[in-house]
């Protein structure tokens, strides 16, 4: 009787959980500090976060996290940027361009500090239980002016309500599918250049856009099917916003004119270690 109890209680509770809002079980995991003084995000300073870069990051934006992880004292430095991160204020003033740049920091310097705290492993999706248990995108929650905020916050709850579409360019979930994590961070005063550079990268490897002239076909990343309304809302519009980065005119052209079939490539989730 009892047993029989303990199964049906067991079974309500699976069904509240998967048919209510909490999706997964996983505790959080707060990084950074609760602060009292709130600062402007342009006067957050990104130097720490770029000499990481710097050292552990190569042009193609693998990452040596074997190195970063042996390394005590550059783990303390990042722990004392996701510090400096929290200091700011979400409703304090600042400049577009700062809070683009505060914000693609955050959420690539959390990622590497997440990947840190699982290494040696071979893919985030080891780490993102869909159910139960630790998912790094949902657990993992940087305090930012006394709140804290998840990956999936600060991609989908912050940065895509800017409305920059290439911020898809720069925010990098440790796989190789991603774009390339830019071997230096963004900063306010070239956050726009770094952007662009960052996504006309993108689109020159074979491995996130192939357009096959002879066929007229147009193979593009994952992300442009998992994120096309932040480029247009429909097909035409999509392929119209994207040409300019597009690698060639022939490539450009197809794009412009909208008669390419599109297909999209395989997403690779491998860790974008060196």
């Amino acid at each position: 009787m009892i047993h029989t109890l303990t199964k049906t209680l067991a079974f309500a509770l699976f069904v509240t959980l998967v048919g209510g809002s909490r999706v997964h079980a996983g505790s959080p995991v707060f990084v950074g500090t609760q602060v009292s003084s709130h600062l402007s995000m342009d006067r957050i300073d990104h130097s720490r976060w770029d000499s990481l870069l710097r050292k552990y990051v190569d042009t193609n934006g693998r990452v040596n996290y074997k190195a970063l992880k042996a390394s005590g004292s550059d783990v303390q430095v990042l722990n004392q940027y996701l510090k400096q991160l929290s200091a700011a204020g979400v409703t304090a003033p600042a400049s577009r361009d700062a809070t683009l740049a505060f914000w693609i920091n955050a959420y690539n310097a959390v990622t590497v500090h997440g990947i840190l705290r699982e290494y040696p492993t071979t893919s985030i999706r080891n780490h993102t239980a869909k159910l139960w248990g630790y998912n790094l995108w949902k657990d993992l929650q940087l305090y930012v002016g006394g709140k804290p905020y998840s990956l999936e916050q600060i991609e989908h709850e912050v940065l895509r309500k800017m409305e920059e579409p290439r911020i898809h360019f720069a925010i990098v979930c440790a796989s190789i599918g991603c774009p390339r994590l830019l071997n230096e961070a963004y900063v306010a005063d070239r956050v726009q250049q770094q952007l662009e550079l960052n996504t006309k990268d993108f689109f020159a490897r074979t491995q996130n856009f192939q357009y096959d002239e002879g066929r007229n076909r147009i193979e593009l990343s994952a992300i442009l099917n998992w994120f096309g309304e932040d480029f247009g809302s429909n097909q035409a519009a999509v392929l119209q916003r994207i040409a300019p980065w597009l690698p060639n005119e022939a490539a450009r052209n197809a794009a412009l004119q909208n008669t390419a079939t599109v297909s999209y490539l395989e997403y690779d989730w491998n860790l974008n270690a060196q």
